[in-house]
């Protein structure tokens, strides 16, 4: 079993900001793969889908706790459905690479990246995969009081447009991870 999580904020104050990429990459998984809509469960204070792709069974997740936080909810969900945390792929925003980029990593640090770390700290591991998508923005030097407000901000017009093709190439690539591994989608997807 394969279990995918998306990482972001709940609620609409959040919805289509750059830190929710994660759950906009999740949400298309699940159109794309044709799951049912996520139900909110509280037991892990998270949004899941379940369903089936090329014969093996995907929990998409979309926690619903904050950020910083959401590694709690993967760990509740890991111990339940007995899961093995190598069969874990995170995706989250990345503020080190450009907008339109994706970079798949595996048994790597946080970068700095909030709910990475409280997925690390919960699990006691990083050997799990992680899916980064970037937000880095073009001409722009972020400071650490600008970067809260940067991060929570809505992607404009263009970059919106940017976004759309760069979740369908994230799809492309889960469905490479699920298909023919996760090497095979390094090669083709990093670069």
């Amino acid at each position: 079993m394969v279990l995918i999580v998306g990482l972001g904020n709940p609620g609409e104050k959040y919805k289509n900001t750059r830190h929710n990429v994660g759950f906009r990459a999740v949400d298309e998984i699940a159109a794309n793969f044709q799951f049912p809509i996520f139900n909110f469960q509280s037991i892990f204070n998270a949004k899941i889908s379940k369903g089936t792709f090329k014969d093996k069974d995907i929990i998409l997740v979309k926690p619903q706790t904050f950020m910083n936080l959401s590694g709690k909810a993967v760990k509740k969900i890991i111990r339940n459905w007995k899961l093995e945390i190598r069969n874990l792929i995170v995706i989250h925003d990345d503020l080190d690479l450009p907008l339109g980029k994706i970079k798949i990593v595996k048994n790597r640090g946080t970068a700095g990246h909030k709910g990475v770390e409280s997925i690390i700290k919960e699990l006691g591991t990083k050997n799990f995969v992680r899916f980064r998508i970037g937000i880095k923005p073009k001409p722009y030097t972020l400071t650490s009081k600008t970067l809260d407000n940067f991060v929570l901000q809505k992607f404009n017009k263009d970059e919106e447009e940017i976004l759309k093709e760069v979740i369908k190439k994230a799809v492309e690539a889960i469905e490479t991870i699920i298909k023919e591994g996760i090497e095979k989608a390094m090669n083709l997807f990093n670069k």
